[in-house]
């Protein structure tokens, strides 16, 4: 299907074929051996090889400009389709970005699934990518410990980060009442030639909840089609919102006809700030709001105010920049088959669940991202400076594959990326006494969660180990679980998968570092407390005057073989069980050396804490102060065991007690296989061992 054209194209491309067809006739002449027609004096050349000569240079002159006019004809077609609203996209522009330009993103983020929403759109976006990018983020609190520490982790070359503290920024928009849903966040974008950096000049601005179907270089190509007064790059609003008939009553803020959506906005920077446009739209704002009252849709609202007042100020993109998949939009229009599309944007509070003809489509577009392993974009930019400190190349090449240690030394380079907080939490209220259940888990003990959830009403700091389509399975499942959803002092820290071994210690150490009480209860997933094991702790803290001591406090450890099993009250109601075969001591019968210091034998009478020695390979469940030192990533002869910290701790001179007196100071496991991500770790430490 060919672009509709005026005048002035039409007059292109028959100059550029009069002129195709004129050079041809010229060129056979020149070379016909008929020599010149009758009547007519031939022209007098020095010499053939001068004639040929003279004849290339003509013809390089003749391709030069039959270059140039269709350069000019592409650019034409190309606002005929901004001005006009065509938005076909047979007529494929021309990139006229430099290979390695530098293309600036600024985001505006805030919260949890905001977080996680920015995730799938930088996947989009890289996805697609051949230029260096810079992203300026403007956060808050929770979402720059999030994303800093991800994109931290991720290492993506020729990617920057900047970051922008968005409670800066709150007394610029703080006194406008807005209705929308984004609530405060919703107007920073207007905010933005203060909060970026002075020297950026042009910035292409998006929502999070936009995903990318092709190069974001094409669109920061339109920046030179902008000429005059125009700043601003938006895509025509698809609904019907500004035209004032959605309802009854209905009195949307004045727009130039159905008013622009500013899902995807393309800033020039300088010449805002030129014009003043901190002044513009903040007098606007106030004019408007004498009758409105309140913002509906946010920045959107002000932005089409202002450019109603002053349409000079806007260039208009091709709808299929920013195909919005709104309720009872025009969306349709955009595009006619797949590869018409470029920017999809689910700005429906419904999300994926909108109502569209194609949303099957666009949905399985979205997940495709969303589950994408993120570690696969960790790609150069072939012909563009990196960043060789983010490279581990050269180090893999010095390792010796022959190497027994081959496996761990190589996952010792490996660089896991680190979601923190992958669902929303409460931090907890300041208690000097309070301890964090601190614990790590693969996708196969998934169903571990609802069982300690209800044996420890405490908070508890948790390190997935899954990949990206594990992560999207899991949100499903915490969101379905009443049990979770009902829990808001439990901390889910993804860590990605990467190589073939299961980081253990990594996932503790991740663990660990985001707990935010003083002090932690080291488990593994497969333990169960005892009910009433967190109140009980917290009394021994006290007990034990752990304060002002350096003590770590063992937790005994048991197992049973049975899958039905009714939980002891008391410690009575243990040795019984004990005693009848129903449980046992942990591992006794695999690696007794592993808890033997405990003294199972002095548990059993012990009615006042004692002192446990610390041995080799001692690997134990404790309660001890916050401030617990890493454990070694690499830990091979002892992988899957505490024995590295406990080791540390020895050191240190850390004390272990045993505290018997409180009956629920146990721990019990139930039987289940190991873990098929655990097990490669466990038979090439054997190896290795021998």
């Amino acid at each position: 299907m060919l672009c509709p054209c005026r005048n002035k194209s039409r007059l292109l491309i028959v100059t550029i074929l009069l002129l195709s067809v004129v050079t041809w006739l010229y060129l056979s002449v020149g070379d016909t051996g008929y020599g010149p027609s009758p009547g007519v004096a031939a022209p007098r050349f020095p010499s053939r090889a001068s004639s040929q000569q003279d004849l290339e240079v003509r013809l390089q002159e003749a391709e030069e400009e039959n270059r140039r006019l269709r350069l000019q004809l592409v650019e034409l077609r190309g606002e005929d389709q901004g001005t006009d609203g065509d938005n076909s996209s047979q007529c494929s522009q021309r990139s006229l970005t430099e290979k390695c330009e530098l293309i600036h993103v600024a985001i505006v983020c805030a919260g949890h699934n905001s977080s996680r929403d920015v995730v799938t759109l930088v996947k989009s976006i890289l996805f697609h990518r051949r230029n260096p990018l810079h992203f300026h983020l403007i956060t808050d609190s929770i979402a720059l410990r999030i994303l800093g520490n991800l994109f931290q982790t991720w290492m993506v070359p020729s990617l920057y980060i900047s970051f922008y503290n968005a409670s800066d920024l709150k007394p610029e928009v703080s006194w406008i009442p807005n209705k929308h849903y984004s609530g405060i966040y919703g107007l920073m974008k207007l905010t933005l030639t203060k909060a970026l950096p002075s020297d950026l000049s042009k910035v292409i601005v998006l929502d999070t909840d936009i995903t990318f179907a092709t190069d974001i270089a094409e669109l920061w190509a339109i920046f030179r089609k902008f000429t005059g007064d125009r700043v601003l790059g938006l895509v025509e609003n698809q609904s019907d919102w500004y035209l004032g008939n959605l309802w009854k009553n209905h009195k949307p803020w004045p727009a130039l006809g159905r008013g622009f959506n500013t899902g995807v906005i393309l800033l020039l920077l300088d010449k805002l700030r030129l014009i003043g446009w901190e002044e513009m739209w903040r007098v606007t704002a106030e004019r408007e709001l004498m009758n409105m009252l309140s913002t509906s849709l946010a920045d959107q609202d002000i932005f089409n105010a202002v450019i109603k007042s002053s349409p000079g100020l806007v260039y208009q993109l091709p709808c299929y920049w920013n195909v919005q998949l709104s309720d009872h939009t025009r969306s349709e229009q955009c595009y006619s088959e797949l590869a018409d599309l470029k920017v999809i944007h689910w700005n429906s509070p419904h999300k994926l669940r909108v109502k569209n003809k194609h949303v099957e489509l666009f949905r399985t577009l979205y997940l495709t991202f969303l589950e994408y392993d993120g570690s696969l974009l960790r790609r150069e930019l072939i012909g563009c400076p990196g960043d060789k400190e983010q490279s581990n190349e050269a180090a893999l090449g010095q390792l010796d594959e022959e190497d027994v240690c081959y496996d761990f030394r190589r996952e010792r380079l490996a660089s896991h990326r680190v979601h923190l907080s992958f669902l929303p939490h409460r931090t907890p209220p300041e208690d000097p006494n309070d301890i964090t259940l601190v614990a790590q888990l693969s996708m196969d003990r998934l169903q571990m969660l609802e069982l300690i959830c209800r044996h420890w009403e405490g908070p508890m700091s948790l390190a997935l180990y899954l990949s990206d389509a594990e992560a999207q399975q899991f949100l499903r499942y915490a969101q379905a679980s009443e049990v979770l959803q009902s829990r808001t002092n439990i901390g889910y820290h993804v860590v990605y998968k990467e190589g073939q071994l299961y980081p253990v210690n990594l996932l503790r150490n991740v663990a660990l570092k985001n707990a935010q009480t003083p002090y932690v209860f080291l488990s593994d997933i497969d333990f169960l407390p005892m009910y009433g094991l967190y109140d009980s702790l917290r009394k021994s803290i006290v007990q034990e005057d752990m304060a002002n001591t350096q003590k770590a406090l063992i937790v005994p450890a048991f197992e049973t073989l049975h899958y039905r099993l009714s939980f002891p009250k008391s410690k009575a109601d243990l040795l019984s069980l004990l005693d009848m075969g129903m449980l046992y001591t942990f591992r006794y019968h695999v690696w007794k050396k592993g808890h033997a210091p405990t003294n199972y034998a002095k548990w059993r009478t012990a009615t006042t804490s004692y002192r446990v020695d610390w041995a080799p390979d001692f690997d134990h469940t404790w309660l001890s102060a916050e401030t617990v030192p890493n454990m070694t990533s690499v830990s091979w002869a002892l992988a899957g065991t505490k024995c590295p910290i406990s080791w540390s701790w020895m050191l240190r001179a850390i004390n272990w007690w045993c505290c018997p007196t409180l009956s629920s100071s146990t721990c019990l496991t139930l039987p289940a296989s190991i873990s098929p991500n655990f097990a490669p770790v466990r038979i090439t430490a054997s190896a290795s061992k021998h």
